[in-house]
C-alpha cells in the first residue's frame, strides 16, 4: 500500500462536499514532484508495522496503516482506547520503532541525525502527567525552556503568557498543590512552551471539564492559523474534533479514514463522526461470516457514495479486527510515492552532511545543564529524604562497629568444684589465697577467668546438677575439679614424668561444652587454655621459678602483619564498608531513575531531546556528590571514631571506596533500565546481595569455599576490592602490589561494563 501525501492546505469545512474533494485530488495531482516533504507536510507515515512483544505475538499494534498531516493543520486521531494512537505517536516522535514501513516527520526520519525529533521542533504532552510535583509551576517551565536551549529571558516571557493564556495561578505555586485541570494545563504550558513545529498532545483532554476542553481548542486553533505549527491530538471522544482541519479514525491499528471532519459526515450521510466511525467500523468487518441484526441494519444504510473515499479504493488491504479485509489504495498513489522517496532520500542526505559536526558532540551543555539544575533541586526540595540517604551508611557502621567481632562477654560457666565445702558453694565464694602457696588452687585459677575473660561462673553441689545446668541452656559448659586437685597438681609439677596415673587423673580439669555455638564455644575452648598457661606462670613466679617452664614450647613471636590477637572486626570492615557503600548507592540511583521513568518524566525528556549518554552522565554527577557525602562520613566513623586499624596509605582506602560507590551507582542504572517497577528493582538488588554478601570474602574467607566456588568469586564485583582494601589496611600495601592494583582495576572494569549496558538499554529499550 502506498501512501497518500498532501500539500499545505487550510481546513475544508464549507460548500460541497465532492467539489472539495476533487480540488484536494487535483492539487494532489498537479504537484510539482521536486518539492521536499519539509515543504509539503509535517508527518508522513506508509506501511507502519508494529508488533508487541516478540514477532511470534499475532496482536498486531498497527498493521499496514498509512497517514499523512499536512503542515499548518490540526489532526485529530481518534479512536478508542487500545487502537494504538499511543503507539504511533511513540513512533512519530522516534521512541519506538517499526518493524517495516517509513515515517517521516518534518522532512527527515525521526531519530536521524538533524531531523530535530525527538527534539525541540515537537512539543509533547503524554497521557500521564510527567511533572515533578516537588516543583513549582515556573521551575516546571524553566527546566523544559532549558532543555530546548531557551534562555532565561524567553523563558520568563513565556512563562508569563502561558500562565495567563491557561488561566493557571502564580508561578510560584507548587505542581502537586495544583487540582487535576490545572496540572494538565501545566503539562500543556510546557508542550507549547518553545512554539515547536510540531505538537503533540495524546488525549489532552481526558478528565478535563468541558469548558476547559472548549478553551484547549480555541488555542490550538489560533496557533495553527499562521501554517507555522501543526498539531496532531489524539482523544476517544470523536465529536470533540470537528474543528480540526484533518481526522484520521483508528481502529485496531488500522486507518478507516483520513479526510477533513465535514467532508467524511457528508460522505457518509452522517449526522455526526461517531456515526461516521460506527459506519466505518461496520464496513471494516464486512467479511464476518456472522453479522449481528444491528451491524447488518447499520450496513445497510451506507450509501453508495460512502464508498468513494479514497481510503477505501482499488488494490490494498488492510485486515480488521476480526480478520477481515477492506480495500484502502487509490489509483493515483503510485506516482506519489515516487515523490516521496526521492524527496525523501534527499532531505536525509543533507541532514546528514549538515550534522556531522553535531555526531562528534554527544552531550549538549544546556542539556546537562538543565538535567544537573533539575536534579540538585530535586535533593533540595526533599531535604528529609536527602539526609535519610546520607545519614543511612553511617548508622549502619555504626551499628557494625558496635555490633560485630567484639568477644562475648558474661558467658555463664557452671563449676563443679569438689575442694569447695558446701558453705563456700551456698555463697557462691571460692577463696583466693596470692603468693606460693599450693592450697585451693582451683579457686585460684577461676579468679583468674572471671578476672581477664569476664566470665560468669555458678558454683554447684554436683557433677550432676551442672550438667543440667548446660543442658536447659542456662550456661555454656561445664568445670569440674577433683577433691584433691591442688594437691594433685602440684604432685605432677614437681614429680614430672614420675607421676603416677592417679595423680594426673586428679590433676586434669574436666571440661565440657555446648558446642552448638561455633564462635562461643571456640572463643571459651581458647580463653580456658590461655587462663590456664596464665595461672601456671603465675604460680611459677610466685615461687620465684622461670614462668617460661609453664609455657608451651612454641616461641609466638610479633606477627609480620595484624595482631597476636586479631578480632573479627578488623577482618569484616573492609568488605562491611565496601558493601555498605555499593547497595546503598545501587538503592539510591535505582530508585531515582525509576521514580522519574515510571512518573513519565524520563519518556518526555527524551522526546525533549535529551540523550541516554545525558541522562546518564546528569545522574552520575549528581548521585556521585551524595555518594562522596556517604563516603566521607562512613569513613570518618570508622577510622576516627572507632579506630579500626589502619595501616596504609588512606587516600587509597577513599579512592577505593568511591569506586565502589560508583559501581553501585552504574549498577543501580542497569537495574532502572532492565527493569519496569520498583518492586521488581527491590527484588533484583535484594536478590544480588547476599551472593555478593558471601562469596566475596566479607564474612568468610574464600579459601574456605568450595573449590567451583573460588573461581567463581572471581567475577564478582566486590571480591578483589576486598581483599584489595584489606591488605591496604592490615598490611600497608601499596597500589604497586598486583593484590592492590588488581582490586582498582576490577573495579573500574565493573563500572565500564555497568556504565555501557546502561547506555545500550538507554538506546534501544524503549517506553
Amino acid at each position: 500500500m502506498d501512501v497518500v501525501t498532501m500539500s499545505t492546505v487550510s481546513p475544508v469545512s464549507t460548500g460541497n462536499a465532492e467539489t472539495a474533494n476533487s480540488k484536494r485530488r487535483e492539487m494532489f495531482m498537479t504537484q510539482p514532484s521536486t518539492t521536499t516533504i519539509n515543504q509539503q507536510q509535517a508527518i508522513c507515515v506508509r506501511k507502519a508495522y508494529k508488533i508487541y512483544g516478540s514477532k511470534k505475538n499475532p496482536n498486531c499494534v498497527l498493521e499496514g496503516l498509512n497517514m499523512t498531516v499536512p503542515k499548518g493543520s490540526i489532526y485529530g486521531l481518534l479512536g478508542s482506547s487500545g487502537c494504538g494512537k499511543t503507539t504511533l505517536l511513540s513512533c512519530i516522535v522516534g521512541r519506538r520503532r517499526l518493524n517495516s514501513g517509513d515515517i517521516w516527520v518534518l522532512g527527515g526520519r525521526p531519530g536521524s541525525p538533524g531531523s530535530g525529533v525527538p527534539g525541540p521542533r515537537i512539543g509533547y504532552m503524554p497521557q500521564e502527567l510527567a511533572l515533578y510535583g516537588e516543583f513549582t509551576m515556573a521551575e516546571t517551565l524553566i527546566y523544559f525552556g532549558l532543555i530546548a536551549g531557551m534562555s532565561r529571558a524567553a523563558i520568563a516571557d513565556r512563562t508569563e503568557f502561558l500562565l495567563k493564556l491557561l488561566n493557571l495561578p502564580y508561578g510560584s505555586k507548587f505542581v502537586k498543590t495544583l487540582s487535576g485541570g490545572q496540572q494538565r494545563r501545566v503539562s500543556l504550558a510546557t508542550a507549547l512552551l518553545q512554539e515547536p513545529e510540531l505538537l503533540i498532545l495524546d488525549e489532552p483532554t481526558v478528565g478535563v471539564d468541558p469548558v476547559l476542553r472548549q478553551n484547549i481548542w480555541d488555542h490550538l486553533v489560533n496557533i495553527t492559523k499562521n501554517g507555522n505549527t501543526t498539531v496532531i491530538i489524539t482523544t476517544h471522544y470523536i465529536d470533540e474534533c470537528s474543528q480540526a482541519h484533518l481526522i484520521g479514525l483508528l481502529r485496531g491499528g488500522k486507518m478507516l479514514a483520513e479526510e477533513a471532519p465535514e467532508l467524511l459526515r457528508q460522505q457518509h450521510n452522517a449526522t455526526s463522526l461517531e456515526e461516521v466511525f460506527l459506519k466505518l467500523a461496520v464496513k471494516q468487518n464486512m467479511g464476518k461470516r456472522r453479522r449481528s441484526s444491528i451491524a447488518q441494519d447499520v450496513m445497510n444504510q451506507i450509501s453508495a457514495t460512502a464508498i468513494t473515499n479514497p481510503a477505501f479504493d482499488n488494490s490494498a488491504e488492510i485486515s480488521g479486527e476480526f480478520g477481515d479485509n477492506i480495500s484502502m489504495a487509490s489509483a493515483t498513489k503510485d506516482h506519489t510515492t515516487s515523490v516521496v522517496d526521492s524527496t525523501a532520500s534527499q532531505t536525509v542526505a543533507r541532514d546528514s552532511r549538515s550534522s556531522f559536526c553535531q555526531n562528534i558532540l554527544v552531550l549538549s551543555k544546556h542539556h546537562l545543564h538543565a538535567l544537573m539544575w533539575k536534579n540538585f533541586l530535586w535533593m533540595m526540595r526533599n531535604v528529609g529524604a536527602m539526609t535519610f540517604i546520607i545519614g543511612l551508611p553511617v548508622m549502619q557502621i555504626i551499628l557494625f562497629c558496635y555490633a560485630i567481632g567484639h568477644d562475648p562477654v558474661g558467658l555463664k560457666i557452671a563449676v563443679s568444684n569438689h575442694e569447695m565445702s558446701n558453705e563456700m558453694i551456698f555463697q557462691q565464694s571460692c577463696p583466693i589465697i596470692a603468693g606460693c602457696n599450693h592450697t585451693m588452687l582451683s579457686c585460684r585459677y577461676l579468679g583468674m577467668l572471671i578476672q581477664n575473660k569476664s566470665m560468669n561462673v555458678k558454683y554447684l553441689n554436683s557433677d550432676e546438677e551442672a550438667i543440667e545446668e548446660v543442658r536447659r541452656g542456662r550456661a555454656w559448659g561445664v568445670l569440674t575439679f577433683s577433691k584433691n586437685y591442688s594437691m594433685a597438681l602440684v604432685e605432677r609439677i614437681e614429680n614430672g614424668r614420675y607421676a603416677d596415673n592417679i595423680t594426673i587423673e586428679n590433676s586434669n580439669l574436666d571440661v565440657q561444652l555446648d558446642m552448638s555455638n561455633q564462635q562461643i564455644s571456640t572463643l571459651l575452648y581458647r580463653d580456658l587454655q590461655y587462663s590456664f598457661f596464665d595461672f601456671v606462670e603465675n604460680i611459677l613466679a610466685d615461687c620465684d621459678l622461670n614462668p617460661r617452664l609453664g609455657r608451651v614450647p612454641v616461641n609466638w613471636n610479633d606477627p609480620i602483619y595484624g595482631f597476636l590477637n586479631p578480632n573479627f572486626t578488623d577482618f569484616a570492615a573492609p568488605g562491611v564498608i565496601l558493601t555498605i557503600i555499593f547497595f546503598l548507592s545501587v538503592a539510591m540511583t535505582s530508585g531515582a531513575m525509576l521514580i522519574e521513568r515510571n512518573a513519565g518524566m524520563l519518556e518526555r525528556c527524551l522526546v525533549a531531546g535529551i540523550t541516554g549518554v545525558e541522562i546518564l552522565v546528569s545522574q552520575v554527577v549528581t548521585q556521585f556528590m551524595v555518594m562522596l557525602s556517604q563516603c566521607t562520613f562512613v569513613l570518618l566513623v570508622s577510622f576516627y571514631f572507632f579506630e579500626l586499624t589502619v595501616v596504609g596509605n588512606i587516600w587509597l582506602v577513599v579512592a577505593l571506596c568511591v569506586l565502589s560507590g560508583l559501581c553501585g551507582m552504574s549498577f543501580g542504572f542497569v537495574i532502572a533500565c532492565a527493569v519496569d517497577t520498583e518492586r521488581t528493582a527491590t527484588y533484583v538488588a535484594m536478590g544480588s546481595f547476599l551472593p555478593i554478601v558471601m562469596l566475596c570474602g566479607i564474612i568468610w574467607p574464600i579459601e574456605g569455599m568450595y573449590p567451583l566456588l573460588q573461581y567463581l568469586t572471581v567475577f564478582l564485583p566486590l571480591t578483589k576490592p576486598t581483599e584489595s582494601l584489606r591488605s591496604i589496611l592490615q598490611r600497608g600495601w601499596g597500589l604497586l602490589n598486583p593484590v592492590v592494583y588488581h582490586g582498582f582495576l576490577s573495579i573500574s572494569a565493573w563500572v565500564a561494563v555497568f556504565l555501557i549496558s546502561t547506555i545500550f538499554l538507554l538506546r534501544f529499550k524503549k517506553g
